[in-house]
């Protein structure tokens, strides 16, 4: 007979204790799935109804998976709970100020029909600020495209749940496929182009206005210190450039991405992540400038509070290196999430 996971998901007390720390956090995410708590500390489950709400986690991540703000959780989204047919949807907003009136907002949506199946969208909005100024005051005089928009279409299968097989060892570990369409990228080509006379953006590399990434994560809760940590390690396999806000190359490169949540009360959690960038395109240079530097690797500290078991905020500070014609170092953004 299997024995219990040491990690029970339960339904938080009214009052919250200090001992059951809600599940966890990060930059601009929005929220989070049940609070994890130690065995020692779990109510008996004839004691909860079996189908009781658990806390909003983890959070949604800007692509539209479960995750912190730009790096993913192998745990799912709201999967169903006992007495559910399929898991009900949640819903998540998130906005970076990345400087030089430069801004992301991403809304996103997840649905777990399976307990192991997390499906998601998410759509991201890039305004580029003043790069066009930049552009056509280094002669590419017919720019004048200011955004771009990013469809993430995601799918994650959970190949292995917390202690599966009685292995307490064993972290939960996800694989996911995310197909990527860049509406915006050709039109900002087409434009640098036609005031250029050449494909700049074709010759540094950027080319092409979709792709597809391929994600593995493993996730693991660690209660054997004074406060919980979750330690969550990934890879991905991408060709995307800024997450695809920049379009995408011709080849694949695998980075690796990660973060580390304690979680310091029952509702009160704090993160860091590093998401490592391909950089496989060269920089634009052109008319004694250069438009379009090389991407840096992204790192965040967060800070996220459970309001209640379907909502939760999340605030966050950031370094992102260059993105586009300015550096995007100690920015800040804010994001939500809701479950239904």
């Amino acid at each position: 007979m299997t024995k219990k996971n040491p990690i029970q998901f339960v339904p938080p007390p009214k009052t919250p204790v200090l001992r059951s720390p809600a599940f966890w956090l990060t930059l601009a995410v929005a929220a989070a799935p049940a609070l994890p708590v130690r065995a020692d500390d779990a109510q008996p489950a004839a004691q909860a109804p079996a189908d009781t709400k658990g806390a909003p986690l983890p959070l949604h991540q800007i692509e539209g998976n479960g995750g912190i703000f730009s790096t993913l959780s192998a745990y799912i989204v709201n999967p169903p709970r006992d007495g559910q047919a399929v898991g009900l949807p949640a819903l998540g907003f998130a906005y970076i100020n990345l400087g030089h009136d430069v801004d992301l907002e991403a809304l996103t949506l997840t649905e777990a029909p399976f307990k192991r199946l997390e499906l998601g969208y998410g759509w991201d909005h890039l305004s580029l600020g003043d790069l066009p100024l930049d552009l056509r005051n280094i002669g590419l005089a017919n720019y004048h495209a200011d955004e771009v928009q990013l469809h993430n279409f995601n799918a994650r299968l959970q190949l292995l749940t917390e202690g599966e097989f009685d292995q307490k060892w064993l972290p939960a570990v996800t694989a996911g496929a995310h197909y990527k369409y860049n509406d915006g990228i050709k039109e900002v080509r087409d434009e640098v182009e036609s005031g250029a006379g050449a494909d700049l953006l074709g010759q540094a590399g950027l080319s092409r206005k979709q792709g597809v990434d391929y994600t593995l994560y493993a996730s693991k809760m660690f209660t054997q210190l004074p406060r919980p940590v979750l330690l969550e390690l990934g890879g991905r396999a991408t060709e995307a450039v800024w997450d695809g806000l920049g379009g995408f190359t011709h080849s694949y490169s695998v980075v690796f991405e990660g973060n580390v949540v304690v979680f310091i009360t029952g509702k009160l959690a704090v993160a860091a992540e590093y998401k490592e960038q391909p950089r496989n395109y060269r920089a634009i240079n052109a008319g004694g400038g250069t438009p379009v530097g090389r991407e840096g690797d992204w790192a965040t500290l967060d800070a996220a509070y459970v309001i209640n078991n379907h909502f939760t905020i999340a605030a966050g500070y950031g370094y992102f290196g260059n993105v586009l014609n300015h550096q995007a170092d100690g920015v800040w953004g804010i994001t939500t999430k809701y479950e239904f």
